[in-house]
């Protein structure tokens, strides 16, 4: 990456929220890793350990597994939700019921200070500060957000699985 243009912005950090709870959950989780790793642009710096989550909303469905990855990119906020929904087709995600279940889920949830309220992009992520299943993992890489963990703590419970991060 060479400097910044007025177009796009300096290097920062980015995360993004990964859950999975169909199929291979681990491996559609290791998926989002190494497909991160591999986009233009997109440095993965830290990825969170694997909780165990109970749903959230939507129909009765298995539990997920969820992590944070945490990047270092010049890429906009659009262009890292184009690349969320890339990493989801990987996987073959398919949207047919609100929060349902899925074999992969990808999150914008903070882009440096960006913050953008669109349609189809709202950064910081509009439900993250309310979702232990995203702050719990996200304190892990950033001790920031250990002082604002929403109530549901519970629910997400700590596992013996990990995620490999690129060398």
């Amino acid at each position: 990456m060479t400097g910044a243009t007025a177009s796009q912005p300096k290097p920062r950090r980015a995360y993004f929220g990964i859950g999975s709870n169909l199929g291979d959950r681990l491996g559609f989780l290791q998926l989002a890793v190494d497909e991160l790793a591999a986009a233009d642009g997109v440095r993965v710096v830290a990825v969170s350990p694997v909780y165990e989550t109970d749903p959230a909303g939507g129909p009765d469905q298995p539990d997920y597994l969820n992590a944070v990855v945490a990047v270092d990119t010049a890429l906009t906020a659009r262009e890292l939700l184009r690349i969320a929904q890339a990493v989801e087709a990987e996987a073959e995600r398919v949207r047919t019921v609100r929060w349902g279940p899925r074999t992969l889920d990808v999150d914008v949830l903070l882009v440096g200070d960006e913050r953008i309220d669109e349609p189809e992009l709202v950064v910081p992520h509009p439900r993250m500060a309310e979702r232990a299943f995203v702050v719990v993992p996200l304190a892990d890489l950033d001790p920031e957000w250990a002082t604002r963990m929403p109530p549901g703590r519970d629910s997400v419970r700590p596992t013996r699985l990990a995620l490999t991060a690129p060398e």
